[in-house]
């Protein structure tokens, strides 16, 4: 067509007009954002880069489950099954009396002393008549929900290895926690968090510490990331003052350069991905890690549910509520801890076990109990598994020192699960008449893992890593299995 001079189309030195190279790169800017948003859904044929470079893209689970995400209340010290959960009148009948049982020494050396009643009162609660002690007057109300495992037992009567056991399944240093396999089975919902959150007590983490949420002999993307619940949740994770965002972002992609050259010649560097995988995931966090721990936009009344107000329950529940906050962000495990440093700073109530527990189960309960029900208002209830225990039990016989305390117990404890995919309303298996050992249907930490992982939809027998020329498994060799009254 012939156009006079004052129409010929304007073109650009591509051969385009004006119009045409406008409309093309308006489009390829949608189509940039249509693609990722495609790899984030799993879009058949679009996450598979995603998948080949980051090892926390999400994966699916062996078969169908309800549990999507899993939050641990790990009660650090051992909490005391015959005070909590497993109610033992026996006790009360030969309260006082010697004990005349076949352990003939306790922890490091300790006497046994003499059979010791709980001073606390235990009542049925909810339609099922689940018997709960007065320690948990509000968890109790949830009593219809909660499945308690009165017959747990495991392998060790120290704190350390007893914590190392029941987060990684060994009482050996350096095996992947239970968060690291989940983070590693099914990967992340979110890109802007991590997928595995730790939040210790004010007062110290664990003995063992780090060793706890470890990624093990995995790459080290899948270990937990520990969160303060106060202030920044991360040490030196925002912006250095006088940094713009362009400079950061220049500063992060060359950083990312130089060591995405360094991969190529040592590929088996896993904690050099972990480390490239960070720096990104810090760079995003900066706002998204922020807002999650901002409590404080809460209204008056979830802040007085969760106990905010109050000096004994405020830390508690302070992580109670950022938890919420996480799940709903799609974070895959969170662990809280109650207690730590040593003694009676935990629920290690080798002194006074009944003052202990007091102002342990104090601090905790409320809180729990607001997260239980806010779960329950936002729906997030029926795809999140909570867990709820220590690393062991304590003994039915006081220590002898004058004071009620309580000796550590590995032979029988109560632990119990609520949640997706969880029969609650009911106590499986039993320790023996006085609550020291597990005598009817006993279930070793094992066990428990085995079931959680099932819960959460991954075969504790198919979920394997390459290591040291074996198929490692959280739930190690010997033959563990799945809690099967545990399941609704």
């Amino acid at each position: 067509m012939n156009f006079p001079n004052r129409c010929i189309p304007n073109r650009t030195p591509c051969g385009q007009t004006r119009r045409e190279f406008l409309w093309q790169v308006g489009g390829g800017f949608a189509g940039l954002a249509l693609i990722d948003l495609l790899s984030r859904s799993g879009f058949p044929g679009w996450n598979t880069r995603a998948a080949a470079t980051s090892p926390l893209a999400p994966r699916s689970p062996h078969f169908a489950a309800k549990a999507n995400h899993c939050v641990f209340l790990f009660m650090n010290g051992g909490p005391s099954q015959v005070d909590t959960f497993d109610p033992k009148p026996a006790l009360t009948r030969f309260n006082g009396s010697p004990y005349k049982g076949d352990a003939k020494v306790g922890s490091n050396g300790r006497p046994i002393g003499h059979l010791m009643q709980s001073p606390f009162e235990f009542k049925n609660h909810g339609r099922s008549g689940l018997e709960i002690s007065s320690l948990f007057p509000h968890t109790a109300k949830f009593a219809d929900d909660l499945c308690v495992v009165r017959s747990m037992f495991s392998d060790t009567a120290a704190h350390a290895s007893g914590c190392l056991q029941m987060n990684t399944g060994s009482i050996f240093i350096g095996k992947p926690s239970l968060g690291a396999w989940l983070s590693y089975g099914l990967g992340t919902e979110n890109a802007n968090l991590p997928s595995y959150v730790v939040m210790t007590d004010p007062r110290g983490g664990p003995i063992g510490s780090a060793s706890n949420w470890t990624g093990g002999y995995m790459p080290a993307a899948y270990q937990g990331t520990l969160f303060r619940s106060g202030g920044s949740p991360l040490l030196d994770l925002a912006t250095p003052e006088g940094t713009s965002d362009r400079t950061q972002r220049h500063s992060l992609d060359l950083l990312k350069q130089l060591n995405e050259e360094h991969l190529k010649q040592h590929p088996d560097e896993s904690e050099l991905v972990a480390r490239i995988e960070s720096y990104e995931l810090a760079y995003r966090m900066q706002t998204a890690a922020a807002s999650v721990v901002d409590v404080e936009r809460e209204d008056s009344a979830t802040k007085e549910m969760y106990g905010l107000n109050e000096k004994r329950t405020a830390d508690f529940g302070r992580k109670c509520l950022i938890t919420r906050r996480l799940l709903e962000k799609g974070v895959r495990f969170i662990q809280l801890y109650s207690g730590g440093g040593h003694i009676e700073d935990t629920w290690d109530g080798h002194n006074d076990c009944i003052e202990n527990h007091k102002l342990h189960a104090g601090e905790t309960d409320k809180p729990i109990a607001a997260l239980m029900a806010d779960l329950k208002r936002t729906g997030l209830w029926d795809e999140t598994l909570i867990v709820w225990g220590g690393e062991f039990g304590r003994t039915p016989t006081s220590e002898g020192l004058g004071k009620p305390g309580r000796d550590h117990d590995w032979h029988g404890f109560s632990m119990w699960l609520a949640g997706a995919g969880v029969k609650g309303g009911q106590a499986i298996g039993a320790t023996d008449e006085l609550g020291f050992k597990a005598v009817e249907n006993p279930c070793h930490v094992g066990d428990l893992h085995a079931t959680i992982l099932h819960l959460m939809g991954l075969d504790h027998t198919k979920l394997t890593y390459f290591h040291q020329g074996l198929n490692q498994r959280l739930t190690g060799v010997l033959d563990r299995r799945v809690i099967a009254q545990v399941l609704a």
